[in-house]
């Protein structure tokens, strides 16, 4: 069964809640204030069964100028639209503004009422029905059926009922972007039941025992029942008035305005990218970084707007536009807002939100303008790609794309399977497909290949650098992820060579030359000349004095190469020696069959400074193997 809501609009005092109690039997002025003025101030709500056997909620909205905000909160998801214009009176200020305001949230549908026919003869109803038509040529509610009624003689409802039906059957269900939204336009505690909430729910939908957050204070609570035109319901969907009962949340912390949404889905936005539209009826421009009143959903926030094609907007023009926003607001790429002047309050324009997410700019800049474009005109694919530019080395996970263009997770997954395909997108995160763009991390790999050169450049003594310090050299916005994803990338690229630790760039080696290598060599025959005996690590190093740190690291470079082998942290021998020893060791060990410190100490002639240490490493080295106080040769040599 579709669910849609049904809104009124018009002037005050044109019988528009009188309307609706004749309709539904129902009085949505429930205030002592509105009962004894006679004008609607709050929002109110019913319920109109049709003859199809689908149900339209109605909202109720007030009339009078001074409450025009209120009306504004009432037309967020209202899909059909029923003018009411007084035959006595005619088209009024509040019918025109109404309109507009209509027209610029994307309401499309609408029927007129003309109500109080009662009160005027029937060349005077011609005469305001002709005045109708014209006045609503070229809006959205051009053609639209004009019905004649009266609330009070209860006259041509049978009528209105079915021309609302049909209006209704000719309604497409809200498309599902499957983010759960319900902006509040009510908060209220009920005997018994707590804290309840109603709006109506904009898209996807809401069961009892669901996890919800209310944004933008960041409260989460727990649904603890529902129900949708005064009846108890499991589930509700979108297109239906509802009211939600929220467990063990406090009426205090929750105000019209705020949003009900699935956790980690919509996020509280302060700066808003716009197509906005400057009324043809204004009478004079609007001007950069003019203070307006935006409303969105049920908030109303004040802003000041930042027009990024030109200094002024002329009456009737459109444009690409940021707001920022005096406080957070909660808003998905798609939504539709109203503009209203900061003082005098009157409604100036309004348009579609076009990213809620975007950094500040410079105006005037074509780049952001194309960006912008693609974003409200361009492919899906166009569209994904823009957003994956725009989050840069952080990427941006399914549910932010999906926040940011306004459309099913279902609907991106398939178009980013094509990007992946294509190489145009890289995948980040698999547990909650976080994404990255191809250029973002074509320039990780550029800038980790250009920060190894520098480092070869600035250490030419050094292999490489360690992981944690290439790391750091790209600053805190790379990820642990996105970093060892580059890595492994590029050493498939055979760019880099990486082992644990270290990394380098594939084609480069130590070369020394001049005094680098005249050290090489020093240091070199200072362990040949040593043999066995070589002094610790810390006294060779010591002797290079003004040269102790090119000496570590040509030493460092040598143990790599192989010419020195390092058999505990203080004693290295050239590899000569050490390959001569272990020949003779192992003849020893065939003649003898097993050897001890003493017969080490026979063959060599050291001291036990440096038979443990090297009778240690033969063991480590596998040569032999320990068997009680002395060792024999492993069976496999």
């Amino acid at each position: 069964m579709k669910h849609f809501v049904l809104g009124t609009a018009g002037h005050v005092d044109h019988g528009k809640t009188a309307l609706i109690k004749a309709l539904t039997g129902i009085d949505t002025d429930r205030l002592k204030e509105e009962k004894q003025r006679g004008i609607t101030i709050e929002l109110g709500f019913a319920s109109l069964k049709l003859p199809s056997g689908q149900t339209l909620g109605i909202v109720d909205v007030p009339g009078h100028e001074k409450f025009i905000k209120n009306m504004v909160a009432g037309a967020a998801g209202i899909d059909l639209v029923m003018m009411v214009i007084a035959a006595d009176e005619g088209i009024m200020p509040q019918t025109k503004e109404h309109l507009h305001i209509c027209s610029l949230l994307g309401i499309s549908k609408g029927i007129v009422a003309l109500t109080k026919i009662d009160l005027v003869e029937k060349n005077w109803l011609e005469l305001v029905q002709s005045e109708i038509v014209e006045f609503l040529h070229g809006t959205f509610l051009d053609g639209a059926p004009i019905v004649p009624v009266s609330a009070i003689k209860e006259e041509g409802l049978a009528d209105l009922i079915q021309t609302l039906d049909d209006a209704a059957s000719q309604i497409t269900e809200k498309a599902d972007a499957d983010i759960f939204r319900l902006p509040v336009d009510r908060v209220f505690t009920m005997k018994g039941f707590g804290t309840v909430v109603t709006g109506t729910l904009v898209s996807d939908h809401i069961k009892i025992g669901d996890e919800i957050q209310i944004l933008p204070e960041d409260i989460t609570a727990r649904i603890r029942g529902l129900q949708v035109h005064n009846q108890p319901v499991e589930e509700a969907w979108a297109g239906q008035r509802t009211a939600i009962n929220l467990q063990g949340i406090e009426k205090s912390v929750i105000r019209r305005g705020d949003v009900l949404v699935r956790p980690q889905t919509v996020w509280p936005s302060q700066r808003l990218d716009i197509f906005v539209e400057f009324l043809a009826s204004n009478s004079k421009n609007l001007k950069n970084r003019a203070l307006v009143r935006l409303h969105t959903g049920t908030s109303e926030i004040i802003a000041r707007i930042i027009l990024l094609e030109k200094d002024e907007l002329a009456p009737g023009q459109k444009m690409f536009a940021q707001l920022v926003l005096a406080n957070k607001d909660v808003i998905v790429a798609g939504d539709h807002f109203v503009l209203r002047s900061y003082s005098p309050i009157t409604t100036i324009g309004g348009g579609q939100i076009i990213d809620p997410l975007p950094v500040k700019y410079k105006r005037l800049n074509s780049k952001t303008i194309d960006e912008l474009n693609l974003l409200k005109n361009g492919t899906l694919t166009e569209k994904i790609c823009v957003i994956l530019e725009r989050a840069g080395f952080k990427g941006v996970n399914l549910r932010g794309i999906a926040f940011r263009l306004g459309i099913s997770t279902r609907k991106i997954k398939e178009e980013l399977e094509s990007l992946f395909s294509g190489k145009k997108a890289f995948l980040l995160d698999r547990d909650d497909t976080t994404v990255i763009s191809a250029s973002f991390f074509n320039q990780l790999e550029d800038r980790i290949a250009e920060n190894l050169n520098d480092y070869h450049k600035k250490n030419p003594l050094r292999e490489g650098i360690s992981k944690e310090e290439l790391k750091a050299s790209l600053g805190n916005i790379i990820s642990t992820k996105l970093f060892n994803m580059a890595i492994s990338s590029l050493n498939k690229k055979s760019t880099i060579v990486s082992d644990k630790d270290n990394v380098r760039l594939a084609k480069y080696q130590v070369e020394l030359a001049g005094d680098l290598d005249s050290l090489r060599q020093t240091i070199a025959k200072i362990y040949s000349e040593a043999g066995l005996t070589p002094s610790s690590l810390t006294d060779v190093v010591n002797n290079f004095k003004d040269q102790k740190t090119k000496a570590q690291s040509i030493i460092k470079l040598m143990l790599k190469d192989g010419d020195l082998i390092k058999i505990n942290e203080e004693l290295c021998f050239s590899r000569e020696s050490l390959n001569k020893l272990q020949k003779d060791y192992t003849e020893m060990l065939i003649k003898d069959g097993q050897a001890t410190p003493a017969s080490f100490k026979g063959l060599t002639g050291l001291s036990r400074k440096y038979i443990i240490p090297l009778m240690e490493y033969f063991d480590m080295n596998k040569l032999t193997v320990r068997v009680g106080d002395h060792r024999v040769l492993r069976k496999k040599i």
